[in-house]
């Protein structure tokens, strides 16, 4: 399976839906997203089926240990991103709409420097 975008955000959905929630079931992810029962269970079965998550026998879904790792990487990126946004002046709803862009095209090298550079901005003006 192709790691893609819209894979990323369901994952990322996965895991601050189990931060918020404790658990997590494919209507909350429809919920949240806004997409179709339909979609969102075409998707988490392509998810379950490439080993990113498994879906219990109540329906609750947990992010297996490579669905994990995906989530958490768009995860901090999207807060670092959000966060460096906002400190430059971005509103925070323009702030998080394009960091939820920009964290799926963002190079490893590139994200890794910014967010060095943000924290050393932020420990500074502490």
């Amino acid at each position: 399976m192709q790691i893609n975008e819209s894979t990323e955000n369901y994952l990322e959905m996965i895991l601050i839906l189990k931060q918020q929630n404790g658990l997590v079931r494919s209507i909350d992810i429809v919920n949240e997203l806004g997409y179709t029962k339909p979609s969102i269970s075409v998707a988490m079965k392509k998810l379950r089926e490439n080993g990113y998550i498994n879906v219990d026998e109540n329906g609750y879904i947990s992010l297996e240990a490579q669905g994990y790792e995906i989530a958490a990487q768009m995860y901090d990126r999207h807060q670092t991103l959000t966060k460096l946004l906002i400190a430059a002046g971005v509103n925070k709803e323009t702030a998080e709409k394009d960091a939820c862009k920009i964290e799926h095209v963002i190079s490893d090298e590139s994200y890794q420097c910014l967010k060095n550079y943000f924290s050393k901005i932020e420990s500074g003006a502490k």
